[in-house]
């Protein structure tokens, strides 16, 4: 009798588990699904064409708020030069360069020095947001828009708190150094800001993948798309989280990141709530979601929007180890977020952004990863064994697969009907044959990194796991 108890205890427990997973796969997918219509409506309804370059700056010239770029920089001696001059080469009327050297343990200050004249220079620092000691602050003796600030080793949150607090703008740019913004993006990005009474506070871009695309001198020469599958995989996943997610999400107001490649932010909301975070490998997600929290708590109306026609170029993982780091660390990031401001989830005090981002994040990073991939395996098993009906097991096959396919196909025609930076019918081929292998094996391999992460934010690990690039001009 009690062995018979257990038995039915553990089928019971079995089933229980494999429905679990298969309607937590149903409410993920309803979500891309929901996401892919609404970004489709807005870009038909409310998007319009991007104003040409030459336009926005007969509109902007004189009245653009001036413009402080902040790059932080760690061992980037081989391109720093030549990302600086593309930095100092932005169309823009009156921008500033403030590069950040984070301790670099190769020759980074040096080339800085001698390719761009630099000398010492006092300046004063307003905020003081950072943990560690700035060595010199140096200027160039060719280019009067460039500051370059040389400190201790922190971490990028503490560089760009450093950049923050040096700069004297009304908005700041936090870019990676080693990211290239087409020449208009500073434009686009400031041209929210111009008609804003004071609510916006912060506008994020599109990021792309830069791998098989020609670069020169810190400049885009050629888009390409590359002929390695994990890159292009990431063509792919990039696809649908800026121009779906991103897109549907800052329409309805409930944004939670804005990429830690390129943003734009008024200056005064970041020294309100002290900078980014130097205790989480996330920092780019919690600072949004903080900003949130600070604004809801203050009563304030505000605004986060999300500008498409903004492009910044990054270079993606080229390997699978790479992308194991890189994907373990978000993870760890998304998690130590949610803890950081789990009084926010279902709480009806943060509006949208507690009754609905913060849970569609709990399902995304908490429930979602280990859902999807116990369920590659259980759901099926329980099929075989007869405990579930086999359709339940083509059902979750077709949800996780097919269904996930066709959201990327649906991504990829989003793409080319609205900005069309596939340059070639051939390119095009490429990214849509990556959008139907992607579920065949990359994706389940996600999966398991993002378990790595899950099990760092339970350990409390704080290593930065570094991602290994080849570097742009091996692309």
């Amino acid at each position: 009798m009690t062995a018979q108890f257990v038995l039915n205890a553990a089928v019971q427990t079995i089933v229980a588990l494999a429905l679990g997973c298969f309607v937590v796969v149903l409410i993920r997918n309803a979500i891309s699904l929901a996401q892919l219509v609404t970004a489709a409506w807005v870009f038909a309804t409310r998007i319009k064409p991007g104003k040409g370059t030459v336009e926005l700056w007969q509109r902007y010239a004189d009245i653009a708020l001036p413009v402080s770029v902040i790059a932080p920089a760690y061992n980037e001696e081989l391109t720093i030069v030549q990302s600086v001059k593309a930095l100092l080469a932005l169309e823009y009327p009156h921008h500033e360069v403030i590069v950040v050297n984070d301790g670099s343990k190769d020759d980074t200050i040096g080339a800085l020095v001698r390719g761009f004249e630099l000398e010492p220079y006092a300046r004063t620092q307003i905020a003081v947001l950072q943990h560690t000691q700035v060595r010199q602050t140096y200027r160039s003796r060719r280019y009067p828009n460039l500051l370059v600030i040389d400190k201790e080793n922190g971490r990028k949150a503490d560089a760009v708190n450093t950049g923050i607090g040096f700069a004297r703008t009304p908005l700041v740019c936090v870019i990676d150094a080693d990211s290239i913004i087409e020449p208009d993006g500073l434009l686009r990005a400031a041209e929210p800001f111009m008609h804003d009474d004071g609510r916006l506070v912060a506008v994020g871009g599109t990021i792309r993948i830069a791998n098989g695309c020609d670069i020169e001198g810190g400049s885009m020469r050629r888009i390409g798309v590359t002929r390695e599958w994990v890159p292009r995989f990431q063509i792919v996943e990039y696809l649908r989280a800026f121009l779906t997610a991103r897109v549907a999400n800052a329409h309805s107001n409930t944004l939670l990141l804005i990429s830690g490649a390129f943003g734009m932010f008024r200056r005064s909301v970041l020294l309100e709530i002290g900078g980014y975070r130097h205790d989480t490998v996330g920092e780019d997600l919690e600072v949004i979601v903080r900003v949130h929290r600070h604004m809801r708590e203050a009563r304030r109306d505000y605004a986060i929007e999300f500008v498409p026609d903004i492009v910044c170029w990054t270079e993606a993982p080229a390997a699978l180890a790479g992308l194991k780091n890189q994907r373990a660390r978000w993870q760890q990031g998304a998690l130590e977020t949610l803890q950081r401001h789990r009084r926010m989830i279902c709480n009806p005090r943060y509006g949208r952004i507690g009754m609905f981002a913060m849970p569609q994040l709990v399902i995304e990073d908490v429930i979602g990863p280990p859902a999807e991939l116990i369920g590659y395996v259980l759901i099926p098993a329980a099929a075989l064994l007869g405990l579930l009906d086999p359709v339940a097991a083509v059902a979750f096959f077709g949800l996780s697969v097919i269904f996930g396919t066709g959201l990327s196909i649906g991504t990829l025609a989003l793409e080319e009907v609205q900005l069309r930076r596939a340059p070639t019918a051939r390119d095009l081929a490429r990214i849509g044959a990556a959008a139907l292998i992607e579920n065949f094996g990359y994706r389940q391999v996600n999966m398991i990194y993002r378990l790595r992460g899950i099990r760092s934010f339970l350990r409390k690990e704080t290593a930065w796991a570094a991602v290994p690039r080849v570097g742009f001009g091996k692309a």
